[in-house]
C-alpha cells in the first residue's frame, strides 16, 4: 500500500512501480462537483470545498458522535481549492500511468514493477530549460 503523499500521476507510477498493490490517494479527489461538502467562497472569490480524512477529529464526531478515548486523530481537516469535474482529474492521472507504461514497455499495472528501475538523482535543478 502506498499512503498518501500523492501530488502528481508520476507518485503514482512511482508507487507502483515499488510494488504497491493500490495507492491512497484521495486527497488529490477531493474538492470536485461529485465530492460531498459544501461548496464555500473567501472574500477573494475563490470557493474552497472542506476535506477531512476518516481518522480525523472531524470525521470521528461527525460519524461517531465522539472521538474514542483509545483513539489517536491521525487525519486532519483541510480546505482544499474547488476543481470542476472530477472527471478531468481521473483522466489527468490515467493518461500519466499510461503515459509512464509506454515509457517502461509496460502492458499492464501489475507489470510495472518488472519494468521499474529506481536511480538515486544528485542534481535536479534543469538549469537548461529553467
Amino acid at each position: 500500500i502506498s499512503d498518501g503523499g500523492i501530488t502528481c500521476p508520476g507518485d503514482v507510477v512511482k508507487a507502483f512501480g515499488a510494488g504497491a498493490d493500490f495507492v491512497m490517494i484521495g486527497g488529490r479527489f477531493a474538492g470536485h462537483d461529485e465530492n460531498p461538502g459544501d461548496l464555500e467562497e473567501d472574500a477573494d472569490g475563490n470557493k474552497f470545498k472542506i476535506f477531512y480524512g476518516m481518522s480525523s477529529d472531524t470525521a470521528m464526531l461527525k460519524h461517531y458522535g465522539k472521538k474514542a478515548s483509545y483513539r489517536s486523530s491521525e487525519g486532519r481537516t483541510v480546505r482544499i481549492k474547488y476543481k470542476g469535474a472530477l472527471n478531468d482529474t481521473v483522466e489527468d492521472y490515467l493518461g500519466g500511468i499510461r503515459s509512464a507504461c509506454t515509457y517502461i514497455n509496460a502492458s499492464f499495472i501489475k507489470n510495472i514493477p518488472k519494468c521499474t528501475t529506481f536511480l538515486r538523482v544528485n542534481r535536479q535543478l534543469n538549469t537548461i530549460y529553467a
